[in-house]
């Protein structure tokens, strides 16, 4: 069994508490390398021990040793790492978005190509036990077309490391349609057979930038500027339509007066409806039998967030044993729809594809 030796680019929270857990089960892995600017996030003890550490990307990349780079660093520096990677012949794997931009996203799709190594963007939804589950029902044909749906993410009071990158859109690439709406808009479109969308639509607001007052653990990602920049939405919302006929309602906050914060995607079929739900037992499956309308109560039961099972696919890829089940034309088109979300509500019109 060869091991792959992979390098860490931002040891930040996303890296601790969801992909390190995951690369200390897995046998044919070892991090050799670990890089932040923050020299102290370097020092946990929980990383391994005798792991060379790195303040600069550039130079772990030139580590003779990283077979693969894991980017958990701030959006921006998904593609720059990345496709510097991939320009050394190193495997890239990188937490979402892939990109802040379309021309961001073509130079990584065009490093990969001319690289031939893999490139995989974190899609850990698809890696659910329940998501599995939704996708074969799907494929099976028991919810038959699926022609239309809406999800969201909403939050009361959440936003995440305000001032600090994640509301500096230079470095973050947006608010939560960016952060949030990338979980659930590919999660929809993937159960839906990735088909193309056409135009789109929407509006973005920005009401809460004075407000520090949080309800959700959420907002302990990242970190807090008190004299740092705002310029990102609070709020998005949009309607996207598909070369197929379908279409999709979206609702990405991090930030509104609602009641609780909900994480919401709901597809309607001829033949059956689908609730997906990171509550287990709120999933559901609305269809008929025998004459009559039925429920359907999946009991199926998470290990993780899907983040381990998405770093155990990307590992399998590498090695031969598995076929990628995410493109980086995926992940354009997830990028295009996002930049068009912002230029519709900027605008004021519906953008075409």
């Amino acid at each position: 069994m060869k091991i792959v030796k992979i390098g860490i680019v931002g040891c930040g929270g996303i890296f601790k508490y969801a992909h390190l857990p995951a690369y200390k089960q897995m046998k044919n892995v070892k991090i050799v390398a670990i890089c932040d600017i923050v020299e102290e996030k370097m020092d946990d003890s929980d990383f391994p021990v005798g792991v060379k550490k790195y303040k600069d990307w550039k130079d772990l990349l030139n580590d003779p040793e990283v077979d693969a780079v894991d980017i958990c660093a701030p959006n921006y520096l998904h593609s720059i790492v990345g496709v510097e990677a991939l320009k050394k012949g190193i495997h890239v794997f990188t937490e979402k978005p892939d990109a802040i931009s379309v021309a961001e996203m073509q130079r990584l799709m065009d490093a990969e190509k001319e690289s031939r190594k893999v490139y995989m963007a974190m899609r850990n939804n698809r890696h659910l036990n329940i998501s599995k589950f939704y996708k074969k029902y799907i494929e099976e044909g028991k919810a038959g077309e699926l022609y239309c749906g809406r999800c969201g993410i909403i939050r009361r009071r959440g936003i995440p490391g305000k001032g600090g990158w994640f509301t500096t859109k230079a470095q973050s690439g947006g608010g939560p349609l960016v952060d949030l709406g990338v979980h659930m808009i590919d999660l929809a479109i993937y159960f839906m057979g990735n088909p193309k969308a056409v135009a789109v639509s929407g509006c973005t607001y920005n009401k809460f930038a004075n407000s520090d007052l949080s309800d959700s653990v959420n907002s302990k990602f990242g970190e807090k500027k008190d004299d740092g920049v705002f310029d990102v939405e609070d709020l998005a919302m949009g309607f996207i339509r598909f070369e197929n006929g379908a279409c999709l309602q979206i609702e990405f906050s991090w930030a509104s007066n609602i009641e609780k914060e909900t994480a919401f995607l709901e597809l309607r079929g001829e033949k059956s409806g689908i609730k997906f739900s990171y509550t287990p037992e709120e999933n559901r499956i609305y269809t008929e039998e025998c004459g009559q309308l039925v429920n359907i109560e999946p009991k199926i039961v998470e290990p993780d967030g899907g983040h381990g099972q998405n770093l155990v696919h990307f590992i399998d890829v590498i090695q031969g044993n598995a076929k990628p089940d995410f493109t980086s034309e995926q992940g354009m088109n997830q990028i295009k729809i996002l930049q068009a979300i912002y230029e519709s509500a900027k605008l004021g019109k519906e953008i075409i594809l």
